[in-house]
């Protein structure tokens, strides 16, 4: 009832607050035999944490992962896996002005509205840093994933503030600290900045994909594979759209251009983003969301205290002028438990279908994935 816990095959509870001692989560339902270390999923914690460039909070947290269980001679056991990152570089002095004040933006007031009591140092468990425990389950996903049908994800910044990225190649993505597709990225630099001198903040673009999905994942009805993907990256913080495919573009379009036409060699265009009446159809899941500015400014702004009083609000402390900067890989994240959660249910359910031919597929390949069903 708490919402803590995302997924049901493939569950994984997250636990802990922004300052407090420590943040994790507990992955129950992973698949037994699968190889898994500390470095599995070190590498896209690196990606996300904090304080790796002058454009993000310099709060400077290792986010060094312990496997605590279901791990047994190097594998998992099909037992609950319990992952462990410590805070170490917390500053809880920096939000004792705010104690007693809603910080525009923020969720001090729903929380305090909702609980009767909250917690103030970093926002406590609305913090974006929960987000870190979610990106460690994903990496497990993502491993079992690429094992199991060759599956990969991938992410990029498309836009920050007003600047819209060119989309050159997914080489350049780890190149830079925006996660942008670019190989010249001076002028998000100029513009971040531009901004941190400003106190002022923006949101952004992220574009995340999944290549080698199954076919045939997600439910005709409320359980479609879109509606579930909406669903878990609205759960990130800061997120206020999500769309799938052409999304909004698809106002504006004819249905003789919209429809995904077919072919002998596949489909010929990907305005659906992989799903049709919600379940995939081998092409790659396309996903976009928008990220707000980030509420933890300097600037001051109107709101009041506890006691339903004016105040000016400036908000202190180490913060991301752009959230969406490091949102990329938690998007990522996000993407690989809805497919893995779905490709459990899947193999539950459909295991013995025997699928025709895949439209996407050479022979070879269809064949090949087919047979991993089995």
């Amino acid at each position: 009832m708490s919402g803590n816990t995302f997924g049901t095959l493939f569950a994984v509870t997250n636990f802990g607050e922004s300052h407090g001692p420590a943040i994790g989560c507990v992955i129950d339902g992973c698949p037994p035999g699968m190889a898994l270390s500390e470095a599995d999923i070190q590498g896209d914690l690196d990606r996300r944490r904090p304080g790796t460039s002058r454009h993000v909070t310099q709060r400077n947290e290792p986010d060094a992962v312990q496997i605590l269980s279901g791990v047994y001679e190097g594998k998992t056991t099909g037992t609950p896996i319990a992952l462990l990152i410590q805070n170490t570089d917390q500053r809880s002095k920096d939000y004792g002005n705010i104690a007693q004040q809603f910080r525009p933006g923020h969720a001090d007031y729903t929380y305090w509205k909702k609980y009767g009591i909250r917690d103030p140092r970093g926002g406590g468990r609305s913090s974006a840093r929960l987000t870190a425990p979610m990106v460690a389950a994903g990496a497990v996903a993502k491993k079992w994933l690429a094992e199991k049908y060759g599956t990969v994800f991938r992410g990029c910044m498309a836009q920050i503030g007003e600047i819209v990225i060119p989309f050159d190649s997914w080489e350049h993505v780890p190149n830079n600290p925006f996660f942008a597709p670019t190989a010249d990225v001076s002028q998000l630099e100029a513009y971040m900045d531009a901004l941190r001198k400003a106190g002022d903040s923006c949101g952004a673009r992220i574009r995340v994909t999944a290549s080698n999905v199954p076919v045939g994942l997600g439910e005709p009805l409320f359980d479609k594979m879109d509606a579930d993907i909406a669903y878990a990256m609205m759960g990130i913080n800061a997120v206020k759209g999500v769309e799938i495919g052409a999304g909004f573009a698809s106002v504006t379009q004819r249905g003789t251009v919209h429809g995904d036409s077919i072919t002998p060699q596949g489909f010929v265009t990907n305005n659906s983003g992989g799903t049709l009446g919600g379940i995939t159809s081998g092409q790659d899941l396309e996903v976009s969301i928008a990220i707000k500015p980030t509420s933890s400014i300097i600037s001051p702004r109107q709101s009041v205290d506890v006691n339903n009083q004016p105040v000016e609000v400036i908000t202190k402390g180490r913060h991301d002028p752009c959230v969406g900067i490091r949102a990329t890989p938690i998007a990522e994240a996000m993407l690989a438990l809805v497919v893995m959660e779905h490709a459990l249910r899947n193999r539950a359910q459909n295991a013995d279908v025997g699928a025709a031919r895949m439209l996407h597929m050479s022979d070879a390949a269809a064949a090949s994935l087919q047979a991993s069903f089995l």
